[in-house]
């Protein structure tokens, strides 16, 4: 009787055992949508990391047009922008949400300012939000309080007054060691801000420009920050920089995403590293691609290793899941996600499957 107790017990354990390797497998993924197409807010599903698929999809919060979504550092709290110019005095807005498993908890939200934001930018330490807004051509930067609710009274940096003959368009914000990096579609420019008394104003070296009609919009650091990689969406470009003894930027080089033989019109979006640095990854809306670039460690330059079709139409964010070993692309115009297999060694993908979902743009790992 007391072996049999002991088969149970033994039993009871690796059941319970297997099912906490289950759960520790499964990520969650949230999801930011444009909601004229059927779509009513932000959706999480849990992600195999192991399989490659998708479960519980469940609407974890209802909001108009969150098509950009930012969980911060300490994974406690999510922020949405709601890309919009009916907020508040023909602005958009920003909320912020507790997240609660898969689920999110409304905290607060305020206007931004500027219209139609579409990129949010969290400081490590969690003290402040970057709001950039592409039609508004601005930046507006909110305190995060303790319980993650956004401070009124922002401050607010018109990009409009920059330039009188080119018009601005803010796309996107990184808080860095550095201070604040911002690229302005319009403008040609990353521009640079550093955090002096109680404010941001610009760095010593306050703008980092790109080719006239590049568009840059998105970027990523490599390297520590040694390198500087920006994706400009206008002529379809990535730009490297890299970062000087006395921590100004230089262009080391501009190389094309499109492939030689395409001819149709195409529009770059997001862009990302892999984990460890080897190859950066980028999205062509038009060629429908995602591009991939094998990145030298020594000079940072970059060699094509080749491209993949998104199986969709007009991808816009894409995300590397925790483990590294899955690329998932939003493709907005065939209301897709697609999942790729990732070669660690070679940086090739190859389609695993998909999911529908309306007017997907943004993916967000809560890992």
């Amino acid at each position: 009787m007391k072996k049999y107790h002991v088969l149970l017990l033994s039993i009871f354990l690796f059941v319970i055992g297997c099912k906490n390797e289950q759960i520790q497998k499964t990520h969650t993924l949230f999801v930011g949508t444009y909601t004229e197409n059927g779509s009513e807010g932000i959706y999480s599903y849990h992600f195999n990391p192991k399989t490659g698929d998708f479960g519980h999809k469940k609407l974890a919060a209802e909001i108009g047009n969150p098509s950009f979504v930012k969980v911060s550092p300490d994974k406690k709290y999510l922020y949405a922008v709601e890309e919009t110019d009916r907020y508040e005095n023909s602005s958009g807005g920003v909320a912020a949400f507790r997240i609660d498993g898969d689920s999110l908890v409304k905290i607060n939200s305020n206007a931004t300012v500027g219209a139609h934001p579409c990129h949010i930018g969290l400081s490590e330490d969690g003290r402040f939000l970057a709001a950039s807004s592409y039609t508004g051509g601005s930046l507006t930067l909110f305190d995060l309080g303790d319980g993650g609710e956004l401070h009124p009274s922002p401050q607010f940096m018109n990009h409009k007054v920059l330039d009188t003959v080119k018009t601005s368009h803010v796309h996107s914000a990184q808080f860095t060691e550095d201070g604040l990096f911002v690229a302005d579609l319009g403008l040609d420019a990353v521009k640079r801000y550093q955090w002096v008394g109680n404010e941001f104003v610009l760095a010593a070296q306050p703008s980092l420009d790109m080719a006239s009609g590049a568009g840059p919009r998105h970027f990523t650091f490599g390297q520590g920050g040694q390198y500087l990689y920006v994706i400009n969406e206008l002529n379809s470009t990535i730009t490297t920089l890299q970062r000087n003894e006395d921590s100004t930027y230089q262009e080391v080089e501009s190389l094309s995403t499109l492939a030689k033989d395409f001819t149709g019109e195409s529009f770059c979006a997001d862009i990302h590293l892999s984990q460890d640095g080897k190859f950066l990854y980028g999205s062509n809306r038009g060629e429908n691609t995602i591009v991939i670039f094998k990145v030298d460690p020594s000079s940072g330059k970059l060699s094509l290793v080749g491209r993949e079709s998104v199986k969709g139409d007009w991808p816009r964010n894409f995300a590397l899941d925790p483990s590294g070993d899955f690329l998932l692309v939003a493709n907005q115009r065939s209301n897709n996600i697609v999942v790729f297999k990732r070669d660690k060694t070679e940086g090739t993908l190859q389609f695993l499957n998909e999911i529908a979902l309306p007017s997907p743009v943004c993916l967000e790992f809560l890992e």
